[in-house]
């Protein structure tokens, strides 16, 4: 008898007849023998209701008692959803994190997941008892309620399915599975069967907003099984899982993108040890996270120092760069907020020559111009303007034929 956990996002529960709905599938699970543990997200918006509530209240709203104010969405959802089982004759039992008992760290709307007990869920689902625990949301040592920060139910999913060792987390949401790109952007973009947890983990990292990436972690590191699918249409999905050597790799899995960057360029600082740090070290002072780095050394002894930064911490960053770089004794402090970053990602590149050299021919056939390069095993990065961005996103998909269903493998 297999054992599966089902966790449905906000829009999936977005009001009673979507639970209603939600609560069918459920019904269909347990006929097909399987025990079910069902994690939810609060109800579509009320996250952002309840932080509004929040914030007209006081400006700066107390992290322990905003974690207790936000927990709340998950809670009705839970409640709503048993009784919708109930309706159907389902036994169900609703459990909030704190009363499951999944123990996380004490840092406060962005708190990491420590260890979970699962000795009254394993009772319940010994009885027949369908499980719906509420997403995003945990308690620490003290018994302070805690939550997980945005996506945080995708985490709650996956660890109560390493820590069930469940067969499979299916995640359900609104679209039927992970596309080799955008649909919006390139209509003929096509959903992928599987990938590896490595090419998933990329392409949330750098745009694909399907999964959570550290739901994604927590799955490679515990081996856990994810397929996502829709809560509005039957379908199959993309499963999410480990490299299985006897499966064909395509050589590009898709096209990732990601629209919130910006650039940074301090110009003619002296080249010499520590002149890095620096630069980055007030930045990092400041928790603005640094995405790709460029340093380019001049005949004159100076040096040029590139990164990027997420489009939000633009101008913090241009502040703070401003005031170090002279006491650095840089010549120019410059930045570019209209930049995007394209990334060609799949585990076939391992063993395939000449994937970086076929983007860049690809992009000046169509006159982009590259500001920076970043690259990995299994991955190909490339900032470009911010106009050209469908282009090369269309001219990538269609260069590596990731229309096709059967296309170049390895």
């Amino acid at each position: 008898m297999a054992l599966v956990v089902h966790k449905y996002g906000g829009t999936s529960v977005a009001n009673t007849e979507r639970i209603s709905a939600i609560a069918d599938k459920v019904l269909l699970a347990r006929r097909a023998d399987d025990r079910v543990v069902v994690v939810v997200s609060a109800m579509s918006g009320e996250t952002n209701r309840l932080m509004g509530l929040a914030h007209a209240i006081s400006e700066q709203p107390s992290p322990r008692e905003l974690d207790v104010l936000l927990s709340t969405g998950e809670q009705s959802t839970i409640a709503l959803l048993c009784m919708a089982l109930a309706e159907r004759g389902v036994v169900a039992r609703s459990y909030t994190g704190a009363q499951v008992r999944i123990l996380t760290d004490t840092m406060h709307n962005k708190a990491r997941i420590v260890d979970i007990d699962t000795t009254r869920l394993k009772a319940d689902l010994a009885s027949g008892k369908v499980v719906v625990v509420a997403g995003f949301q945990g308690v620490d040592e003290d018994g302070n309620i805690t939550t997980l920060g945005r996506g945080g139910s995708d985490t709650t999913a996956v660890a109560l399915a390493a820590a069930l060792k469940a067969d499979e987390c299916r995640i359900y949401t609104d679209v039927d599975g992970v596309y080799t790109t955008d649909p919006r952007v390139v209509p003929a973009a096509r959903r992928m069967d599987r990938l590896t947890y490595e090419e998933m983990l990329e392409m949330a990292s750098l745009g694909a907003k399907v999964l959570q990436i550290r739901s994604v972690e927590f799955a490679s590191k515990y081996n856990v099984p994810l397929r996502v699918l829709s809560s509005f249409e039957e379908g199959e999905g993309t499963l999410i899982s480990g490299e299985d050597e006897s499966m064909e790799q395509a050589l590009i899995s898709g096209v990732a993108f990601n629209r919130d960057e910006a650039q940074v360029t301090v110009q003619g600082v002296p080249d010499q040890p520590g002149i890095a740090f620096g630069i980055l070290g007030p930045v990092a002072d400041a928790n603005i996270e640094v995405d790709m780095i460029i340093q380019n050394v001049g005949a004159d002894g100076s040096t040029d120092f590139t990164f990027t930064v997420h489009r939000n911490d633009f101008d913090k960053a241009m502040g703070i760069l401003r005031s170090t770089g002279n006491k650095l004794g840089a010549r120019k402090v410059e930045g570019n907020a209209e930049i995007v970053k394209v990334s060609l990602v799949g585990v076939g590149m391992r063993s395939h020559a000449g994937i970086a050299s076929k983007t860049f021919e690809v992009l000046a056939q169509e006159s982009i111009n590259i500001h920076m390069i970043s690259t990995s095993e299994i991955k190909i990065s490339v900032v470009i303007d911010e106009k050209y961005l469908e282009l090369a996103v269309r001219a990538l998909h269609k260069e590596f034929e990731l229309e096709q269903a059967t296309r170049v493998v390895c």
